[in-house]
């Protein structure tokens, strides 16, 4: 069995899932609402404030569908009530970054500053000029969109230069050695 699959998923308070046909589980919630299509395999039931997944057989397509589908829809649960955030570090002397209006302007070293409009569901915030924060419900545009803000200027291995995400670990390498 599934351990991430067989985990219940529990529906808090204000929170109101839909199961229609062909699984099309939509929630909605304080922040906004999801929809996602799941594998018309997984049966999925609702009783009271719980939901849970399972599969129909233990053929490997099912067993690797049924973590996926109460992943994915946990991860709807948690994005209309709580909501999700990426943050981004700047690295470099004048590099920077501000909110104008709804998008986001970077000054990273080209000869123009790069202009990023936001997706729908997404908004951007720069507490400091070397830090943006990417906020949404919906995880995997969240995560996108922080990819591509980062792919404007990734971190180079030798000074560590460049856009990287706040808990991540660049890889220095040695430069040139002298006589």
């Amino acid at each position: 069995m599934s351990r991430i699959g067989r985990l219940p998923v529990a529906i808090p308070a204000g929170v109101t899932v839909n199961v229609s046909e062909n699984n099309l589980v939509s929630v909605k919630g304080p922040m906004g609402q999801l929809s996602q299509q799941i594998h018309p395999d997984m049966i999925i039931q609702l009783e009271g404030n719980v939901l849970t997944v399972s599969r129909p057989s233990e053929q490997k397509n099912h067993k690797s569908l049924h973590g996926l589908s109460r992943t994915l829809i946990n991860n709807m649960v948690v994005g209309v009530t709580s909501g999700f955030t990426r943050t981004l570090d700047i690295v470099g002397v004048g590099y920077r970054a501000q909110v104008q209006g709804k998008n986001l302007l970077i000054n990273i070293g080209y000869s123009h500053p790069v202009e990023m409009p936001p997706a729908d569901g997404i908004s951007f915030e720069c507490p400091s000029p070397t830090r943006i924060v990417v906020k949404g419900i919906d995880k995997q545009l969240v995560g996108a969109v922080a990819a591509n803000v980062r792919s404007v200027r990734k971190p180079e291995p030798y000074l560590g230069k460049g856009i990287k995400y706040d808990d991540e670990v660049i890889r220095r390498k040695e430069g040139k050695t002298g006589k």
